[in-house]
């Protein structure tokens, strides 16, 4: 069996590349080579290579956190991420966040927008009421299914 060549420098490009973009993972092709940075809270990266199918350990991205309650994630008034990006609690820097505590919110309301691959998503309210959580920062990564908010 041959040793696979792993370009480091490819890698540590990558993970710079994940940091400076706040993107949770990155995967770039070159022919059957195929390279994948990934970082989330409990993951590090892995490079594959798709013919071999062979994973190898490239580098921590992000230092392990410890680990809680999951927040909220059965309440029924719960609004999850339906994606993989960075939230946004204001449409723009200069302007007030969408939602916060208190306020009182309608369905298809914009609570939130999530970045993914330069795309602006608006995360809409799936149901009426009040806003008595938000579990998020502006300009924070998020993962699919993460809980942002939550509406009583």
């Amino acid at each position: 069996m041959s040793k696979m060549f792993v370009d480091q420098d490819v890698i540590r490009d990558l993970a710079t590349l994940l940091n400076e973009t706040d993107l949770s993972e990155i995967e770039v092709q070159n022919g059957e080579r195929k390279i994948r940075v990934a970082r989330n809270i409990q993951a590090a990266a892995t490079v594959v290579s798709a013919p071999a199918a062979q994973q190898v350990v490239a580098a921590e991205i992000t230092p392990a956190v410890a680990a809680g309650p999951a927040p909220d994630k059965e309440h029924p008034g719960a609004i999850t991420s339906p994606m993989v990006g960075t939230v946004y609690t204001a449409p723009d820097p200069e302007s007030s966040d969408f939602i916060k505590v208190g306020d009182k919110v309608s369905v298809g309301q914009t609570l939130l927008i999530i970045e993914a691959m330069k795309v602006m998503n608006q995360i809409p309210a799936t149901k009426s009421g009040t806003v008595t959580k938000i579990l998020v920062e502006s300009a924070q990564p998020v993962e699919y299914g993460d809980v942002l908010a939550i509406i009583e």
